[in-house]
Formats: C-alpha cells, sequence, structure tokens
C-alpha cells in the first residue's frame, strides 16, 4: 500500500510497529510474497526482531487479522 494509505491504517488499528510501504514492490519481492503476474503481494506480516531475523509470518487472511502479530510482538519484546 501507499504511505498515505499505511497511515490511515496505521492511526485506525493503533499500531505500535511500523508498517511498510512497498509501493515499488521492491521488499515483496525480496521477501518471496509478490505474485508478479497480478502485480500485487500476497497479503503478509513479518514480525522482525532488533536484530532483524523474522520471528513470525502471517500470510492471507491470518495477516489482515493483526491478533497473531501482536501476539508474536508481545513474545519477541519478552525475549529481548
Amino acid at each position: 500500500d501507499n504511505s498515505p494509505t499505511l497511515k490511515h491504517w496505521s492511526e485506525e488499528l493503533k499500531a505500535e510497529f511500523p508498517l511498510l510501504s512497498d509501493f515499488m514492490r521492491k521488499a515483496s519481492a525480496s521477501y518471496g510474497v509478490l505474485i508478479p503476474e497480478r502485480g500485487i503481494a500476497n497479503r503478509t506480516t513479518f514480525v522482525i526482531d532488533t536484530e532483524g531475523i523474522i520471528q513470525h509470518i502471517d500470510e492471507g487472511s491470518a495477516a489482515i487479522d493483526i491478533t497473531g502479530a501482536a501476539t508474536a510482538c508481545s513474545r519477541v519484546r519478552k525475549k529481548e
């Protein structure tokens, strides 16, 4: 999504974590979630720790509900 859309969602969800705007689709290609023939990414949430290591992934409909990612964020914070 573009930055204004993400800003809206971040405010509406009261997100306490950054959301990535990938308008040029470089990150989605790098993370293997780009669907090139459609020019879109599979809806995906990555929880990345302070060392840059992916700790949790939600894809598809699971990525729309932030419960799984929020729980994973809490677990990561407790480990750090």
